[in-house]
């Protein structure tokens, strides 16, 4: 590939939560001492999906491997402090999901429910009279049962996990550097460099695919294709007098609808998924106030009489990382293309995945094979197949 700028083990594009994961991970490990470099275009982090997401994580999958993934996601977010970094502070609050169903969802839910007990969650089946007896201030006339995660949910700062991520990858070692790849040369069936915008090249023995809603643009480089494109979702915050009980008892509650809301500080957050006439492949950030306006804000008051009476204080707009197959992770090597690893198409999953998929990774790296938590029904030969690994809960 002709002179480089350095030469590198591993090189992760893409310094976000996912990559940064990785990069500590890696670097942390006995069994590997090379070099690693992580590129990231945008250092401030302003519109990756990490900085712009709801920030929760979940044991409530139906997918075995997802649960087993936040279930160790949810040890790590704990033990943050002894693993990773003693002044480590993502004001972690763990006060659970609350998936509810009518009548037509009720058997799906409890389909859901019974693999989350047999893969270890702690996850407390509610019928319409124990969640009215709990959550007094909503409305359980159209619901036939909910399922709350007593533990093991919840919501944190994904901001400061990032940083703490790469603050540490960096102390072990990672390399970062700011830069837009723009191509990657190939010999073969091995990937053995980078190229930049502004015409550095680097060589390296391994190339991890991290680059959130650009991955896609990642994989053609390699003359691979990746069904991931950005999907716009939009995040609105809100206040309401008189509902100091409903904040000290919410959880993250998941409505029927596919309407979400949570306390956030003072306020609370809120958020659905657009129609699917509304919800195109998208790069720009303008916040959809239709949604908050036509279906959001009624179906609050739907769920919750005294959100009748609300304000409108912020709102934002981040992208999902949106797999077309399957809304699963896209996570391991290409079949015909060993040392480019995909960590892509999380769907919304990807920031409380991030610690047990940065760990996949490493061990994939420096031992050949997933060492722990076995990933591979995520692997890409399921998009080369076209067969979709299906998650019921997708939010």
């Amino acid at each position: 590939m002709g002179s480089t700028d350095g030469n590198y083990d591993v090189i992760i594009v893409g310094g976000a939560v996912i990559g940064s994961s990785a990069a500590w991970f890696l670097t942390g490990r006995d069994d590997f001492k090379g070099r690693v470099l992580v590129i990231e275009k945008d250092p401030t982090y302003e519109f990756c999906s990490t900085a712009l997401s709801a920030a929760s994580i979940r044991q409530q999958f139906s997918t075995p491997a997802n649960i087993e993934m936040s279930g160790f996601g949810i040890e790590f977010l704990r033990n943050l402090k002894r693993d990773v970094d003693a002044e480590a502070d993502i004001a972690l609050h763990e006060k659970g999901y609350l998936i509810l169903a009518t009548a037509s969802g009720r058997d799906i839910l409890h389909q859901n429910h019974q693999t989350q007990l047999a893969h270890g969650a702690d996850i407390v089946w509610m019928n319409p009279d124990e969640l009215k007896a709990k959550y007094p201030w909503m409305n359980t006339n159209d619901l036939a049962a909910g399922c709350w995660g007593r533990t093991g949910e919840g919501w944190f700062d994904a901001y400061s996990l990032l940083q703490i991520l790469r603050k540490q990858a960096r102390r072990r070692g990672a390399e970062y550097l700011q830069g837009e790849v723009t191509g990657l040369t190939r010999e073969g069936n091995r990937i053995t460099g980078v190229m930049l915008a502004d015409g550095r090249r680097f060589g390296c023995d391994t190339v991890i695919n991290a680059a959130g809603t650009g991955c896609s643009k990642v994989a053609r480089m390699a003359g691979l294709d990746a069904p991931v494109e950005p999907r716009k979702r939009c995040i609105f915050v809100f206040d309401c007098r008189d509902s100091a009980d409903i904040h000290a008892t919410c959880p993250m509650l998941i409505d029927p609808s596919g309407l979400y809301f949570r306390p956030e500080g003072e306020y609370f957050i809120t958020g659905i998924a657009p129609p699917a006439d509304r919800d195109p492949e998208c790069w720009d950030f303008e916040v959809d106030h239709y949604l908050f306006d036509e279906i959001v804000w009624p179906g609050l008051y739907e769920r919750c009489e005294r959100f009748e009476a609300i304000k409108l204080v912020n709102a934002w707009a981040g992208h999902y990382s949106y797999n077309l197959l399957d809304q699963n992770a896209i996570v391991g090597p290409h079949p015909d293309l060993r040392n480019f690893l995909f960590a892509n198409g999380f769907s919304g999953h990807g920031l409380q995945q991030s610690p047990a998929v940065g760990r996949a990774l490493s061990e994939l790296i420096a031992t050949g094979a997933y060492q722990t938590l076995d990933l591979s029904v995520f692997g890409y030969e399921r998009i080369r197949d076209n067969a979709p690994v299906r998650e019921l809960n997708v939010i």
